[in-house]
């Protein structure tokens, strides 16, 4: 069975994320390239996690990929948090070198797309001084709205095809990136695209990165707040860190649940199903949910429950839910 074939899953905010470490990603890559196989990855963190939440259509992009893997340490937390543990955080900003350093030992060839001009260039020329035999088939920085236009996309796909890589970088920000890369896709059925968001510009040196103390630390956005604050603040502190704080919260409140209910029966544990996402509460509501049993199953469990737990448990319908809204008030 290959890699791909073999991958499990978890649902976290919403979406499907791959349970993949870095080099796991990396090789079922390679693997597939070797049997001729294309495909893309997505590497949601949690702007995109909300932002999906917050539109459908955005959420099925995503669910389009080949491979999801959570780039964002909160998503790691709540994975933890949940009893289902994704193997570690996955960044396009990563994969840039590492599947690159991958690239040059399997002879398989890059293009980098996106950025502003010469900066595709720039990171091409640095990623082939940095791995020998690395092969650079192409780069492209596409003006400004190229893709509102047919014939915007038909001459980025163009050089594509001619230059014919085994990976592209695609570095536009989401949902573009992932827009693109549907179009594209289909023109170049063995090759593989990685949504890589600011890459580009870290591997040229024209944008440096976090040090690896605060990656680590999940305190990268921090590090890009600093650098650039009024185009970040309303992203990072106004939607994005409290809808973290509340994926966390909930997952929080889950995991204390199943510890709770495991101890709530001398013949087995009564355990609730868990479900971090807003299809568990409906369609598009925007809703986090743990489900936990029923007062009667509290009751019948053997220990009996406080009136207030009672009243709480009856009011709620036997459902934990947390609802996340953005800064504005609105459902995320």
């Amino acid at each position: 069975m290959s890699l791909l074939a073999s991958v499990t899953r978890v649902r976290l905010a919403g979406l499907e994320l791959d349970r993949l470490s870095e080099q796991q990603v990396i090789d079922c890559i390679i693997e597939t390239l070797d049997s001729g196989q294309g495909g893309w990855v997505s590497t949601p963190n949690i702007d995109i996690c909300r932002a999906t939440q917050r539109d459908p259509a955005l959420a099925r992009l995503v669910s389009e990929s080949s491979l999801a893997v959570p780039d964002g340490m909160p998503l790691v937390w709540a994975s933890r948090l949940r009893g289902a543990p994704v193997a570690e955080r996955v960044t396009g900003s990563s994969l840039i070198f590492s599947l690159s350093e991958a690239a040059a030992r399997h002879s398989k060839s890059i293009y980098l797309l996106g950025g502003a001009p010469g900066v595709p260039e720039q990171a091409g020329r640095s990623l082939a001084g940095r791995y020998a035999g690395l092969v650079v088939a192409g780069a492209d920085a596409p003006p400004v709205g190229f893709d509102a236009t047919p014939e915007g996309i038909d001459a980025v796909r163009d050089k594509l095809v001619a230059a014919a890589p085994d990976i592209v970088y695609v570095g536009l920000g989401f949902p573009k990136q992932e827009r693109l890369i549907t179009r594209l896709a289909p023109a170049l059925p063995s090759t593989w695209f990685v949504a890589c968001g600011a890459a580009i510009p870290f591997a040229a040196g024209t944008m440096p990165r976090a040090p690896k103390w605060m990656q680590k630390a999940g305190l990268e956005w921090l590090f890009r707040l600093l650098r650039e604050p009024r185009r970040l603040f309303g992203r990072y502190l106004l939607r994005d860190l409290p809808f973290a704080a509340l994926l966390l919260g909930t997952a929080l409140s889950a995991s204390t649940q199943l510890l709770w209910f495991d101890r709530l029966s001398e013949d087995g544990p009564v355990r609730p199903a868990i479900d971090l996402s807003p299809e568990a509460s409906g369609a598009s509501s925007g809703h986090l949910r743990a489900s936990v049993p029923s007062v009667r199953q509290m009751e019948g469990s053997g220990r009996p429950a406080s009136p207030a737990t009672s009243r709480a448990w009856r009011r709620a319908g036997g459902h934990y839910a947390a609802q996340i809204r953005d800064n504005d008030g609105e459902a995320a």
